[in-house]
Parts: C-alpha cells; structure tokens; sequence
C-alpha cells in the first residue's frame, strides 16, 4: 500500500512539473518528505514576467526613499562632516554587496537554471532549512510590525508640524506653539484601522502608487530647502567632529542606526527580481537594478544630509521638516508634512499587509472549521462594490492596529525608534542570510579565503548592528524617563 502511495505521489509531482505549477520544495538535507509551510502563498509558474533593469529600479527607490530620509541630516551632524557621509557611502557599498549575493538565491540550487525562490522566507527554506526559516519569519514580521510604529510616530510628528508652522506664521517664530502627539496618534490608527480592512495587497495598488509619488515629493522638498537655506546664509555650517556632546557615543549609535534604517531592501528584494522577464538571466538583470538604484539613492541621501547639516550646522534638527529650522514659506512646510502623512498612511499598509496576510493564512489552515475565521459577511456600502469580510479579520486587525498605536504613545520619539528598527533590520536580514545562503549557493568551503573573508564581513557588521541597537535603547530609554 506504501509503495503504491509513493508511486502516486511520484506521478502527482511529475504532472506538476510539466504543467509548471507549484511543487513540494526539498529542504537542504534533500528529504522528498517535508512540504512547504502551509502558511506560506502558492507559487505560480504561469505568471507573465515583463520587469526590466529600469522597473527595478524604480520598485527599488520607490521602496527605500521614504521616512529615513528626514533624519539623515541629524545623522551627519553627530558624526561631523568626514565620518558622516563615509558612513552613508559604506552602508551603499555593504548594501549593494548584500543585494548582489542575495540576487543569486532567487533561484536554487543554481543561480540561472534552479528553481525560483518568490519570496525571501522561501529563499531561507530551500537553502538553509526550516529552523532558520522561523528566526527569518520571526525577525521579518516583528521589523514589519516595528515600521508600523515608526510610521505612526512619524505621521503625528507632521501633523502636529503643520498645526504648529501655522501658528508660527500667525504669531511668530518666537510663540510657544507646542502641541501633544497623542490625539494625532489616535487619529492616525483610527484611519489605519479603516485602512487595514482592504482584504489584500492586490486591492491597494492605487494606495500604494500615492504614497510613492507622495515620497518622492517632501523627500524633494527637503532637499530643496536645504539648498535655500544654504544660499540664504552664504555659507556652510558644519565641523568635522560633528555636534559635541556629552553622550556622543550614543548619539553615533543612533545615527548609524538611522542611516541603517534608510538603506537595506532585502525584504524586498526577492519579490522585485520575481517581476524580471528573462533572458538575460534575473540574477543579472537584478544586480544592474541594485548597482544602479544604490547609487541614485545614495546621491539623494547625500544631498539631503549634507545640504541639510549645511544648512543648520550643530542646531541641525532630527527630522529635517518637523523640527522647524524652516518656518517659511509655511505653506510648503504644510504642503511637505502633508504629503508625509499620505505616503505614510500607505506604507503603513505596504508593510501591514504581509503580516495580516501570514496570521489570517495560518490560521485559516490550523483551524478549518472555526465560523469565526471562515465565515463571511457582505457588507453593502453605497457608491462602493460590496464588501466581504469576517469577524476575525476585523477583530484581529483592529487590535493589530490598536497595539501599535499604543506602543507609539509609549515611545513618541522619531530618531530612537528609526534607530532601534534599523539596528534590528540590518545585520540579520541584510547580511547574515545573504551571506549563508550565498555560501550554499557557491558551496564555498569552510576555512577558505572566501568563507573567512565573507564571515569576517558579516562579524563587523555584526558589531554595527549591537552598537546601533544598544545606543537607540538607550536613547529611547533616556527621552522616556526625561
């Protein structure tokens, strides 16, 4: 009976291939037992892949620019005008290494031929097996739950901005014009929470489109302020050594954890080069992509940062457009924080999804006969299509966002936050995974000229990661009991 159980079994998978449909994924001790998480999304063969190096490019940017962006400036002005823009030039050239070892596993075993990878998690199981893919997951979803409240930090931080740059034009540059973060806070989850009943990604493309365009515009806002501001003093402001103070060693951690924060795309990666048309292999296509979307974003951030310290020296502000070193034209301040708060409301979601898409999915299969996860309500909305949804997604989403929320009221402190997520997101995500699957891929031995030279890399940024992570504790710890 086993044996001819196993013959069907063989004959299944054998019809699957020739259809070009998903089959079960061996892990790398080279069981034919172990089949793919029930949690993770079918793989489809049959989907039309038209991206080029140019549409990777701008997914690339279109991901990385955003809030990180703000604190740049903040950044070079603890680290002084050497050591800060040598700091964002060696995040672009580890990222940049990074990507490329991370482009190879799209497919496996052989970077051209092997079988596709969709997703980062999936690259983790096929080449480093399936304890890993839980530290992965673990690590993935908890840095996509962080940006969440990073995002509403962020958002009350330009809310408030706008109602004080008014005040200030009203009754000057010297009036009090302090305002709290927490009703903006709750007016921003109670949008989210709306937000957060769109079923899926697919049915947010037009959200997402808006928040890139959204990115792109205070992103250029703030660099060209800083350049006005530069012209208008008639010269440049800045030391070497940076802003002194008393904790400047924690003050660098932050700053490196900040401009961590603004690079790494790994995340990412793996679903862009999934949109790459071949020939030329995607592998290729995607480490032009990289090079080329590194570098454009890396001239950004420097003329942001720098033009930003240029402008402000050592009174150079966390966030460029909430820390009011601009008060006029007021109305740009407004139009700029405005367009924070819409990009940010999508990308709240853009990160939000995956996590809502991954429980619901779990759940569903762990529990198939529960009415309370499957059982579907229409909703009849006017001048809208009907709406589906059940009470577990409402419930589950809502305290999703509630949580959030709440830890953000907690810790409403923009540069600490950026500091302590990036810290967190980039040595595991950006450079251990890509580094042990790269030497899966390569089969590189151990003790050889590469495994040492590639581990000695991994360990150095290592110690980055601890010491950005421990400084922004730190300062979150500090802003808290201060």
């Amino acid at each position: 009976m086993l044996e001819v159980l196993h013959i069907i079994k063989t004959q299944l998978l054998t019809v699957k291939q020739t259809r070009g449909m998903q089959e079960m994924e061996i892990d790398k001790k080279g069981s034919n037992s172990d089949e793919i998480s029930t949690c993770s999304q079918e793989d489809n063969e049959n989907v039309i892949r038209t991206g080029t190096t140019w549409t990777s490019v701008a997914h690339i940017i279109t991901a990385v620019i955003g809030a990180g962006v703000l604190s740049l400036a903040w950044s070079i002005a603890q680290l002084g005008w050497i050591a800060g823009p040598a700091m964002m030039i060696l995040f672009a050239i580890v990222t940049c290494i990074s990507s490329f070892m991370l482009s190879d596993c799209y497919r496996s075993p052989d970077p051209v031929t092997g079988r596709r990878n969709h997703t980062y998690m999936s690259a983790v199981r096929i080449n480093l097996g399936k304890k890993q893919v839980w530290i992965c997951g673990l690590i993935q979803y908890a840095t996509l739950y962080g940006m969440g409240i990073a995002y509403t930090v962020t958002t009350s931080t330009s809310m408030r901005a706008i109602q004080r740059s008014n005040c200030f034009h009203r009754e000057g540059h010297q009036a009090a014009c302090t305002y709290g973060d927490s009703l903006y806070m709750l007016a921003f989850g109670l949008i989210q929470i709306i937000c957060s009943q769109i079923p899926d990604f697919h049915n947010m493309s037009w959200l997402s489109t808006v928040a890139a365009i959204m990115s792109f515009c205070y992103s250029t806002i703030g660099f060209g302020l800083g350049v006005a501001k530069v012209i208008e003093n008639g010269k440049a402001y800045g030391t070497i050594e940076g802003v002194p103070s008393s904790q400047k060693v924690w003050k660098v951690s932050q700053a490196l954890g900040d401009i961590a924060f603004a690079y790494p795309y790994s995340m990412i990666l793996l679903e862009v080069e999934d949109t790459i048309r071949s020939p030329p292999p995607e592998n290729r296509t995607m480490k032009k992509a990289s090079a080329a979307a590194i570098a454009i974003t890396t001239f950004f951030y420097l003329c942001c940062g720098c033009f930003g310290y240029a402008a402000f020296g050592n009174a150079t502000p966390g966030n460029l457009l909430t820390g009011f070193g601009f008060y006029e034209p007021y109305w740009l301040i407004d139009f700029a924080n405005a367009c924070i708060v819409v990009h940010l409301i999508g990308g709240y979601q853009v990160y939000s999804q995956p996590v809502f898409a991954f429980i619901e999915k779990c759940l569903s299969s762990k529990y198939p006969n529960q009415g309370f996860i499957h059982k579907f309500y229409t909703i009849k909305i006017p001048c809208l299509p009907p709406y589906r949804t059940n009470l577990f997604r409402i419930c589950f989403r809502t305290a999703y966002v509630a949580s959030s929320t709440g830890i953000a009221m907690l810790f409403p402190y923009f540069n600490e936050v950026l500091g302590v997520l990036g810290a967190l997101n980039f040595w595991p995500l950006t450079i251990y995974f890509p580094v042990q699957m790269y030497f899966v891929q390569k089969k590189v031995r151990r003790w050889s000229q590469n495994w040492i030279l590639l581990q000695s890399f991994s360990l150095v940024c290592l110690f980055i990661s601890l010491f950005s992570l421990v400084g922004s504790i730190e300062g979150l710890i500090s802003e808290k009991l201060s």
